[in-house]
């Protein structure tokens, strides 16, 4: 392992400010890291209660030497850089020297560290940024590192976690990260003294997807590997048929680090045009290989975010290699037809002797009779040679002959009555002008134009009716009526959705929402939920809604739940109405004009126009009529 000095002022001046450690994930983010620099191959990730009371990382890495364990704490204090040149070729995914002195400064910490080399390991207590001991422990080579009661000397902060469940989850999304980034490092995750992230290490990639995601989005991916213009791009990225309504599950790295890259996100996207759905997004883990000195990721406290030199070389290396993939690796769906059998031919079957036909198997057997020869061919025989003749069929009595029938007598025909006169009706006395003016004009079903506009004419006035918006409308008030008590449907087989980690933990925290809405949504773990009913309205879109509004959740955490849940009546209306373009029968446009003038309903959930009208006058002028 490289020396750890503390760096020269005007080098620790140029590196960005670090970002202040604010929740258990971003310390667990900064430990890991150090564990994958420091060469690990198995990494342990253990926390309590949200990692708020306990957090534990061990590896098995080079460890630190005895005499470099206090330094290791100072602030600016790293072995990854070195001078001003260092910084512009980093190729390690920590450099600032700021991560340990940061957390020794909020929570106790307990180090225990051994090099190949050394005998003895080190024992390191710091709490507060104060050093209690440092002496000799046993342990095995690599480093752990223990940490209590995070924030214990700054309430300030404390006051600003979440729930532990949240906390958690966030730290969940680290190692997801941690483990895709590194398919070859074998990451295992303990939460409350329950594993939910165990990677195999081997370093293939889709394994460690299967690992993190599981079975149902691994199965949706396509495999990506091309190099062009010295960028090197692998991974995989989901079939058209598997897009998302966000873009929660596009997972970027470059040289093995965790980033949020718009060059390579629109580029990738760019890729799918023409294969997908507008409004979907497609889903990925991606990988580019670069050289580190044609990047800066000295840019954002977070490291997440870089600068690349020259932008076009990325752009078109993941372009082609997308596009390339969607080509070669997306292949169509092939229907299977069962193949056409040939019938089983039907075994012949010896005809059943005559004698054998009329005596059950109980009954003794006829005494036997000479059987007289078949005729040879072509030679001509009375009925009463043939052995086969009526007489051997029938052994009763001869058939009488047939009593002759009477003809059935006909009955009358009955004469033809004259019709009665029909019942005198008063005589109605014909409306006058005034009132015919006054009189309600029945609304007349003129058409559907486009298959998206009913076309309704009501006296001097033509209505143009947006039959989506009007469905969705009625849908959406409904739904509002019926809040708490919305008719659900369960599902014959519940539907597992995957999430990210972050989406996850927004629906878990609005699982009362959901409710209300009319989804059954049940904790499925590792990112998952289980879909076990649905409202009755929405059909068969229910997955694809979840998903779009656990981004919506998650983008909106901070509004309040009757805000939430008005934006989840408008998702559901939107999916469970009409859509333009569907074919209509008359009898459903007349009845949807008919109920929209009843419920005297003029915009939709967005807030479009549900119908204009337009006068006969004004129309007679355009022909010049007027």
């Amino acid at each position: 392992m490289p020396e750890i000095h503390v760096l020269e002022k005007h080098v620790a001046e140029l590196i960005a400010a670090g970002e202040v450690v604010e929740r258990p994930a971003s310390v667990i983010k900064e430990l890991v890291e150090n564990s994958i620099d420091a060469a690990a191959t198995a990494v342990t990730v253990e926390i309590q209660n949200g990692g708020v009371t306990f957090m534990r990382v061990t590896d098995n890495g080079t460890g630190i030497p005895r005499e470099e364990v206090p330094k290791a704490f100072l602030r600016h204090a790293t072995s990854k850089v070195q001078t001003e040149e260092d910084l512009s070729r980093i190729d390690t995914l920590g450099f600032r020297g700021e991560a340990l002195a940061s957390i020794a400064a909020v929570t106790h910490v307990e180090m225990l560290t051994r090099t190949k080399d050394e005998l003895a390991g080190t024992r390191y207590v710091i709490s507060g940024g104060e050093e209690e001991a440092c002496e000799d422990a046993g342990c095995p080579q690599g480093t752990t590192l223990v940490l209590r009661d995070l924030f214990y000397n700054t309430p300030a902060r404390m006051k600003f976690l979440k729930k532990d469940v949240t906390e958690g989850n966030a730290v969940a999304a680290v190692l997801d990260h941690a483990a895709l980034s590194h398919p070859e490092v074998a990451f295992r995750f303990l939460r409350d003294g329950k594993e939910t992230l165990n990677t195999p290490g081997d370093g293939k990639l889709k394994n460690a997807v299967f690992a993190v995601f599981g079975r149902e989005f691994t199965k949706s991916l396509l495999p990506v590997s091309y190099t062009l213009n010295d960028v090197r791009v692998w991974g995989f990225v989901t079939k058209p048929t598997a897009a998302r309504p966000n873009r929660s599950m596009q997972n970027m790295f470059l040289n093995g680090r965790y980033v949020k890259s718009r060059t390579v996100m629109v580029a990738m996207e760019q890729a799918f045009h023409g294969s997908i759905m507008v409004g979907k997004f497609p889903g990925c883990v991606l990988h580019l290989s670069v050289n580190p000195a044609t990047v800066d990721v000295n840019v954002h406290p977070s490291k997440m975010e870089v600068r690349f030199m020259n932008e076009k070389p990325v752009f078109e290396a993941v372009y082609h290699a997308v596009k390339t993939a969607l080509q070669t690796e997306d292949a169509p769906s092939v229907l299977k037809l069962p193949t056409a059998q040939k019938p089983a031919q039907a075994p012949i079957r010896l005809m059943t002797p005559p004698e054998q036909l009329f005596f059950s198997s109980t009954k003794p057997a006829p005494p036997a009779k000479e059987v007289p020869r078949r005729p040879a061919e072509n030679e001509v025989l009375s009925l009463s040679d043939s052995a086969y003749s009526i007489d051997s069929y029938v052994r009763s009595a001869p058939p009488q002959a047939p009593a002759p029938r009477k003809k059935p007598v006909e009955p009358p025909v009955p004469l033809p009555q004259p019709p009665s006169p029909p019942p005198e009706q008063p005589e109605t006395p014909p409306l006058s002008y005034a009132e015919r003016q006054k009189a309600p004009v029945p609304a007349k079903l003129v058409g559907e134009a486009f298959s998206t506009y009913i076309l309704i004419e009501e006296g001097e006035e033509l209505r143009i009716i947006d039959k989506h918006a009007a469905h969705e409308r009625m849908l959406y008030e409904k739904l509002r009526r019926e809040v708490g008590e919305i008719p659900q449907q369960m599902l014959l087989s519940p539907v597992p959705i995957t999430l990210s980690k972050e989406e996850y933990s927004a629906v878990l925290e609005n699982l009362e929402t959901f409710q209300k809405a009319g989804f059954l949504l049940e904790d499925f773990g590792a990112g998952s939920v289980l879909l076990r009913s649905v409202p009755t309205v929405l059909g068969e879109d229910a997955a694809a809604a979840v998903e779009e509004m656990a981004g919506y959740l998650l983008e909106h955490r901070t509004h309040v739940q009757t805000e939430k849940l008005e934006w989840l009546f408008h998702n559901i209306a939107c999916r469970a109405a009409v859509k333009a373009g569907d074919e209509s029968s008359p009898e459903e446009l007349l009845a949807l004009a008919k109920r929209l003038e009843q419920e005297d309903i003029r915009y939709c959930p967005h807030g479009r126009p549900v119908s204009i009208v337009l006068k006969r006058k004004d129309l007679e002028r355009q022909f010049g009529r007027g």
